[in-house]
């Protein structure tokens, strides 16, 4: 059964204008899929797996920084072989809503540029370069600051996102229509069940769909099979898998769902452009063609 997007209710704490958040839990504590109405900075500082954000579904690391404007439906899937001693990952979460904008930009005009081109994003933005060197190092700053620094952190903060050109963009909503409703549903199946042996039947049922009509539409709305969907998450996990672990990649090839050695490295060759050794033996110096 089709499932809504849950609204999260950010309470923030008294005499706070914004939500300050670092975190160190178990792996698999992250919060399901979900939206709210106020703007997110999320700085993940341990641990690696999929991310989800609208209709782009993307692998992620430690280090990566994003910014998520309101209404953007998302979710941060952690791998379990990927976090500290404890077993726990980290991260530190800001969150503000757009009254805070406002009332910054109201009574200081040197604040209303930066104010205003926040305001433009509507899809979400990872950085790099010098850019994320600076944000990583505010987030960090803040964890150790009163209340009034943090402010006055979080305006800097502000005034690097807005003036930055070292971004992309991670996710956005393309629709907001049913169909596309049930695609993020087939997302999200995948993220849960990539390292079964998934068949056509069991995510058409997902969905509640006959297997005919779930791969019209599928493709209708993608662009791609899903087995083609499935294969390239799979293949992401196994590129995180053999950067971050010492696993065989025959452990790796079964880890991530494929059942054949030799399947898994012509997948990996077809995705990434070389074969799961050499990627390995590479320093990971490859992007995904």
């Amino acid at each position: 059964m089709e499932r809504k997007v849950k609204y999260s209710h950010v309470v923030l704490p008294e005499n706070k204008s914004f939500f300050f958040d670092h975190v160190r839990i178990f792996w698999d504590q992250q919060i399901d899929f979900h939206q709210q109405r106020e703007w997110e900075i999320s700085y993940i500082i341990t641990g690696s797996g999929t991310r989800l954000i609208g209709d782009v579904m993307e692998p992620f690391s430690s280090g990566e920084v994003i910014f998520l404007p309101p209404h953007l439906p998302h979710a941060w899937l952690f791998n379990e072989f990927d976090h500290d001693e404890e077993g726990k990952i980290e991260n530190i979460t800001i969150i503000f809503p757009e009254a805070l904008l406002s009332q910054l930009c109201s009574p200081f005009p040197e604040l209303k540029s930066a104010g205003e081109k926040i305001r433009s994003y509507k899809k979400a933005l990872s950085f790099s370069g010098e850019a994320l060197v600076k944000i990583q190092q505010l987030m960090t700053d803040m964890s150790g600051q009163n209340d009034q620094q943090q402010l006055s952190t979080l305006i800097q903060l502000l005034a690097v996102v807005a003036e930055s050109s070292d971004n992309r963009v991670v996710g956005y909503c393309e629709k907001s229509t049913k169909g596309a409703d049930k695609a993020r549903e087939v997302y999200r199946y995948i993220l849960n069940n990539y390292q079964n042996q998934v068949s056509l039947d069991e995510v058409a049922k997902y969905v509640g769909m006959n297997k005919s009509s779930f791969c019209v539409f599928y493709k209708r709305e993608t662009g791609k099979s899903f087995f083609t969907a499935l294969n390239e998450y799979r293949v992401n996990c196994a590129r995180i898998m053999l950067r971050e672990t010492q696993k065989s990649i025959a452990e790796i090839c079964f880890d991530v769902g494929f059942n054949d050695i030799p399947h898994f490295s012509r997948t990996f060759k077809q995705k990434i452009g070389i074969t799961p050794k050499d990627y390995r033996n590479s320093g990971n110096r490859v992007r995904e063609q």
